[in-house]
């Protein structure tokens, strides 16, 4: 008699502890959305808490992987810096020489001996992520793009991105530029607390260019409730990546995925990351993360069991930025920080943790609780090489001289809730001051920006927002 041979299958199932211990692997690896990493060696992934500098969630975070695009980022930090210490202004006219003109597309296709100035760089670089615009500045700035990439490097281990080395302006393949995960994010959120004025162009939709609209390559922006930019980036040996900062009313993270198989499964994976970790994100603490101390060992969320916690246990360490450059006396101004693209024309019903909890799980796609949303207008720019669209904006009369601003709503009652939830806050700074609201329409949707007017003075208004920013609201003071 022959004995029956068993299936590789039924043997494995014959081992009833190893087949339930496959399943729980899967389970957790599924659950965790660790999912990409085992399909697609590129992929790299890690969340910041941008409050408290803390990992909520890391793979692979501090591998090397060529940044492709995302080398814009640093390309704009030099921008901005040279921007703040007066090295040149908005309406400063970059000139293109054959090299940048000759550079790879994407392009702006600004002809040789041409010129367009630093702040249409700036948009080109942030929508249609410009080569040619990458180099030109680089050339303006460095004196050489060699030169400009040597101080990209030299900037990026100031700021501590220890495993990065640039060596052009614009991202395209050469084997020697290199990052990881957790430089990058390291990068957006410094890009965040060091220039919060100018960190507002990340959330461009669109801007007009030589007769074209030019749309921004992040397709999270106005998708993904509360994400307000960063930086998209593509070349074939990196995959597809993606640096996103998403801000609510109590919560901000930065979060990056390096190495998707293709743009729609890059972006999947960033909205499941932002609907994971966003609610894991601490409500306390105003982001300032500049400097306060050295860096300190940290432990890995309490959720993150299993492998992930394995792999980011023995790295993870809280992000504190060193003081590089000029430092902003307010970093959590709304204008140029809180700059959200909100998915739809009005807010998400306000539901029970638990039931949000849920929902988000469900969905797979951030929509967390209602935060206010600044969406800034657009400067306009009557430059011969091309123009931003323009804003309309629609005044209630608001009253003359310093105010703030706390948010703005798609609708006027959210707006006017927003005022009487600040007032009902106790804080000095408010007495006598007077609410308003505000409203304008931008990329054909109507705004309301929830303000209090009254201030005599600008130390007054500043006063007032550092005290709501300690309540959890966003803040920011200006002058009409």
């Amino acid at each position: 008699m022959h004995q029956r041979k068993s299936s590789p299958v039924s043997r494995l199932f014959a081992i009833p502890s190893l087949a339930i211990r496959l399943i729980a692997l899967i389970g957790i690896a599924v659950a965790l959305g660790t999912a990409p990493a085992a399909a697609n060696s590129k992929y790299a992934g890690i969340v910041i808490d941008a409050k408290t500098g803390k990992t909520l969630y890391a793979h692979e975070a501090d591998s090397q992987r060529y940044p492709a695009s995302l080398t814009k980022m640093m390309t704009l930090y030099m921008v901005f810096e040279a921007l703040e210490r007066g090295k040149v202004r908005l309406d400063t006219r970059v000139k293109f020489s054959a090299k940048a003109a000759a550079e790879q597309p994407t392009k702006l296709g600004v002809g040789a001996g041409k010129s367009i100035t630093i702040e249409q760089v700036i948009y080109g670089l942030v929508t249609k992520s410009a080569n040619d615009a990458a180099t030109a500045v680089a050339e303006h700035l460095g004196g050489s793009e060699a030169k400009f990439a040597s101080m990209m490097t030299t900037k990026a281990r100031s700021l501590g991105m220890s495993k990065t080395t640039f060596r052009n302006a614009h991202g395209l393949p050469n084997s020697g530029q290199v990052t990881t995960a957790r430089d990058m994010a390291r990068l957006g959120i410094a890009l965040r607390e060091h220039f919060p004025r100018q960190y507002k162009y990340f959330s461009t939709r669109s801007f007009k260019f030589g007769g074209a609209t030019l749309g921004n390559h992040n397709r999270l922006l106005g998708t993904v409730r509360g994400v307000d930019g960063i930086k998209t980036g593509y070349i074939r040996a990196s995959g597809f990546n993606l640096v996103t900062s998403v801000v609510d009313r109590d919560r901000s993270i930065v979060a990056v995925v390096l190495g998707g198989n293709t743009g729609a499964s890059r972006n999947a994976q960033m909205k499941d990351l932002i609907s994971r970790y966003l609610l894991k994100a601490s409500t306390r603490g105003g982001g300032n993360l500049i400097a306060r101390g050295a860096v300190t060992n940290m432990e890995v969320a309490a959720s993150d069991s299993g492998p992930v916690a394995t792999t980011v246990a023995a790295s993870a360490s809280r992000f504190e930025l060193p003081r590089v450059g000029p430092i902003p006396e307010l970093r959590n101004d709304g204008d140029a920080r809180i700059a959200l693209a909100y998915a739809a024309p009005t807010p998400a019903p306000v539901v029970g943790r638990e039931a949000l909890a849920k929902s988000l799980e469900a969905q797979k796609v951030a929509i967390p609780i209602p935060a206010p949303a600044y969406v800034p207008p657009m400067p306009v720019d009557t430059g011969a090489a091309g123009s931003v669209d323009p804003v309309t904006t629609a005044s209630t009369a608001p009253p003359r001289g310093w105010m703030i601003q706390i948010g703005a709503t798609p609708d006027r009652d959210s707006a006017l809730k927003l005022l009487a939830r600040a007032q009902g806050q106790g804080v000095k700074a408010l007495n006598g001051a007077e609410p308003f609201t505000m409203a304008y329409s931008a990329n054909n949707a109507q705004l309301y920006r929830a303000r209090f007017g009254g201030f005599d003075g600008q130390s007054s208004a500043a006063s007032a927002c550092k005290a709501l920013e300690k309540k959890g609201f966003a803040c920011w003071a200006t002058a009409n």
